[in-house]
């Protein structure tokens, strides 16, 4: 059924919620998704979306995944569509495709700038813009086949600098063109939110508008998101996750209690009559978001069979928001069953040993599908998340970030020492980013920072690394995570971009006195070009966790997949970096010269119980006599 008259028809004991998936990186990822939205179907949302990848780079990922949901599973899907890089015959070939599969509603957008370029060029003059998709629609013969939505920017459009009374008036042409509902952009400030919902009704809108709320699910997923998506954030938020920012299940909660929080506020001071929750393709903390408010279906099952237990009545929907949600319990390390030594034995088994990369999630394998939403996923994640490259379709991590680097006193670089200069200022504080570090250096690359100065001073421009630790706290301020009472684990790695011929001395390095203790891998811009001495389907585990009655918990995976699919982004943060500059400039030459011709390296050193032993292997590569 139309979005839109689904919406009309609703009539349930509280209001409506859709869910937001995004096509997955990796093939893994993709058939792991499918079980992962039938689990949260079963919560009864009113439809959920599929997006459309930044420059249109998952439209067959969207196209595919929207049929299994609609056709398969019955789901009422939405299905995102963008102008980028679409002409006339393309849409149309999207807008038969989404009919064959019995989808009935289209979210229409203009969509990101494809990769590389300086500002968004549509490659067809007739789509430029969400509301010239609404147009063509609903003059065409899918008219009547779909209910159109559109996006709305609460707190503004981060490419336009018009007023909100402009883009409220924008807003209203898509709405007279035919676009029958409005998604908004995510956001956190709910004051700004109401304010903004009357003046838009005051315009004239009359559609319903979905706010879109998104649990906060790492502190760093959280700063590139609200950056990129240009959100404001109250400064009470950022106080609350200061000093819990590196405390992965204690921000969790904290987002989830502040989701509840928003979703209470929402649908009672600006009438709303639904929500839109981005999932991230995550589902442990929404389905809590949604048990509190006692939104499924098991609380609405209770509520009518006892009429005064309703999600506005109860003790958990009265009290604040502060008091629904608890961390854990501390618990006494005496509680471990499993000591250190034990654990590391099981943890650090060798390559060979470890299942292919296609072999079933938790079986016989480090990680276990059971704790993809307990710990950060994205970068160093499992390729077989659902939530593996988190991004989706909010573009990549350069993209966040390159706006950040003119915002500070960085030199705009023109040689390669002022490049090396950027990346040693950022390491010593004097710059806040990179386009490749989304905050300042953490405490715990702060453990090893004479080590990364001296290796990116060296012409090695770091961008990734961990220490080495062995057996410390779980609890421990810099490097714990997790429950309390465990112990916390890592192999120390390092990358950095470098010439080939530095890549060739790494090689010999590790030929000659790697002793099979390093591991490493090596890419460059081509994309089929690969090197290292990874055997093919090896799952490098280089951070772990022991935790009482708990299964040995990995977080961090260093496999060909994961490192393929962080090249590629590695690469286009040089692309997107380099596009900030006109064409011809030095500086554009510089950054394209770079990307075309450096190589990302990544190392890991095996032996995590001597913290300097990465380090003193790569002192020696280049010299005569390796060490």
């Amino acid at each position: 059924m139309k979005l839109a008259d689904k919406i009309k028809q609703h009539k349930g004991p509280h209001p409506f919620f859709t869910f937001e998936f995004f096509p997955p990186r990796t093939d893994q990822g993709f058939e792991n998704l499918v079980p992962r939205i039938c689990r949260l179907a079963e919560l009864d949302p009113l439809a959920i979306s599929i997006t459309w990848g930044a420059g249109g780079s998952t439209k067959e990922r969207t196209l595919e995944l929207a049929g299994v949901t609609q056709e398969q599973n019955g789901l009422d899907t939405v299905m995102h569509l963008t102008c980028t890089n679409m002409k006339v015959g393309m849409v149309d070939e999207a807008l038969a495709a989404a009919k064959e599969r019995g989808i009935e509603s289209i979210l229409a957008l203009r969509g990101d700038p494809p990769r590389g370029q300086e500002e968004w060029t549509p490659i067809d003059s007739r789509f430029q813009h969400g509301i010239d998709l609404v147009k063509y629609i609903r003059n065409s013969p899918y008219a009547q086949t779909f209910s159109v939505g559109v996006a709305a920017y609460p707190d503004g459009h981060t490419e336009r600098l018009n007023d909100e009374d402009t883009e409220i008036g924008f807003l209203k042409q898509s709405v007279d063109a035919g676009a029958d509902f409005i998604i908004t952009q995510l956001f956190y400030d709910v004051d700004n939110f109401v304010r903004w919902v009357k003046k838009v009704r005051e315009a004239g809108i009359s559609v319903p508008i979905i706010p879109s709320v998104m649990p906060i699910q790492t502190y760093a997923t959280f700063i590139r998101l609200t950056k990129l998506c240009g959100s404001r954030v109250p400064e009470s938020i950022m106080q609350a996750l200061e000093p819990i920012k590196s405390d992965d299940r204690h921000v969790k909660d904290y987002g989830v209690e502040l989701a509840v929080e928003m979703v209470r506020r929402i649908t009672t001071e600006a009438g709303i009559p639904g929500i839109h929750l981005c999932t991230l393709n995550l589902e442990k903390s929404v389905t809590r978001v949604l048990e509190i408010l006692q939104w499924t279906p098991a609380h609405t099952a209770a509520a009518s069979a006892h009429p005064s237990i309703t999600g506005h009545n109860s003790l958990i929907a009265d009290g604040p928001a502060s008091t629904v949600v608890h961390p854990p319990p501390q618990l006494d390390a005496s509680d471990l069953v499993l000591t250190p030594g034990a654990a590391t034995d099981k943890a650090t088994h060798g390559l060979k040993d470890i299942p292919a990369v296609g072999a079933p999630a938790g079986s016989g394998e480090l990680n276990n599908a059971a704790s993809w939403d307990d710990f950060p996923n994205g970068r160093f994640g499992d390729v077989k998340s659902p939530a593996y490259g988190e991004l989706g379709p909010w573009g990549s991590f350069g993209q966040a970030y390159t706006n950040a680097l003119s915002s500070t006193s960085a030199k705009d670089p023109t040689t390669l020492d002022e490049l090396t200069k950027i990346f040693v200022d950022y390491l010593e504080g004097k710059i806040p980013t990179t386009p490749f570090s989304p905050t300042a250096l953490s405490p715990e690359s702060k453990i090893i920072l004479p080590e990364l100065r001296e290796l990116t001073a060296r012409g090695w421009w770091t961008v990734g690394s961990q220490p080495a630790v062995d057996g410390v706290s779980s609890a421990d301020e810099v490097v714990g995570w997790g429950p309390r009472a465990g112990y916390v684990f890592q192999k120390c790695f390092v990358e950095f971009f470098c010439e080939e011929a530095d890549v060739e001395q790494v090689s010999r390095a590790v030929e000659a006195n790697g002793y099979g203790w390093v591991d490493w891998f090596a890419g460059n811009y081509q994309q089929g070009d690969l090197r290292g001495n990874v055997p093919e389907g090896g799952r490098n585990a280089v951070t772990w966790g022991v935790f009482p009655g708990q299964e040995i918990v990995q977080t961090t995976i260093i496999e060909r997949e994961s490192f393929c699919s962080w090249k590629e982004e590695a690469f286009d943060i040089w692309s997107d970096w380099a596009s900030f500059y006109r064409p011809g400039s030095d500086e554009r030459k510089l950054l394209e010269n770079v990307r075309d011709t450096r190589w990302l390296v990544s190392i890991v050193h095996h032996d995590y119980k001597d913290p300097d032993a990465l380090w003193k292997f790569l002192k020696g590569v280049g010299t005569e006599d390796v060490c």
